[in-house]
């Protein structure tokens, strides 16, 4: 009778069980439920840990140009095949359910302190990784924040001129190395004073992040965050 009801009023089913979800969104509140939603993490770079209100050693060692990473779950399954399917096989609708659902996070997010950027940066592909893929997920997911959150997003100001090695292939500090010089600002971004977010899929080591929050605040913004779906835990964790 409920997923009849359901129907009747024109829910969408849910993409991971495909039975008509109870909620506004493309998920039933049972698969929702069973996401890898983050817990206690380190208050600047998000990286999971065991108690709630510290900052990892990492980010006491050499605190991040970024002043904050806002994320929602660990990179961990059944989030990490959704993400897989959206990134590497063009599954769009599976983008836009994770996008509305980082929207509401952060919704909630704002409406308890966390300052409301003035506008979103998606991080910028390659051309040759453009071809290669056809889209640019970070792109996609940045529009969809933007009309949600009601925030403007420019997806031009970052560029990424150089082609560089995969970087899920590389250990940390390769991934340093490999971003050096890889990233430039637009001659017509205006960025600054401003309070800039940048959005993303998947925060790993911090590399990407770090490398564009150092070009933004030199060119003189005020503040850069990170907005993405999900961030891996230390390797070995879980």
């Amino acid at each position: 009778m409920h997923a009849l009801l359901s129907r009747l009023r024109g829910a969408p089913d849910c993409l991971l069980c495909l039975a008509a979800s109870d909620t506004p969104y493309a998920i039933c509140s049972a698969c929702e439920r069973e996401l890898p939603w983050l817990g206690a993490h380190c208050s600047i770079c998000a990286l999971p840990l065991s108690a709630s209100g510290l900052v990892c050693g990492e980010c006491l060692r050499r605190p991040p140009s970024f002043s904050r990473v806002e994320v929602p779950w660990r990179y961990a399954f059944p989030l990490d095949g959704l993400i897989t399917r959206f990134k590497h096989q063009a599954r769009w609708p599976m983008g836009r359910l994770l996008a509305d659902l980082l929207a509401r996070h952060l919704q909630h997010a704002h409406e308890e302190g966390l300052p409301r950027p003035d506008l979103l940066l998606p991080v910028p592909l390659s051309r040759a990784r453009l071809r290669e893929r056809s889209f640019n997920q970070a792109e996609m997911l940045a529009d969809w924040l933007a009309t949600s959150l009601a925030l403007p997003q420019q997806r031009h100001w970052l560029q990424r001129p150089h082609d560089t090695a995969h970087q899920q292939d590389l250990d940390a500090a390769a991934r340093k190395r490999n971003l050096r010089r890889a990233f430039a600002l637009n001659d017509r971004a205006e960025v600054r004073g401003k309070h800039l977010a940048l959005v993303d899929d998947v925060l790993t080591t911090g590399a990407t992040a770090e490398a564009l929050a150092r070009l933004l605040l030199k060119a003189g913004a005020a503040r850069v965050d990170v907005y993405c779906l999900a961030r891996t835990p230390k390797p070995g964790e879980h």
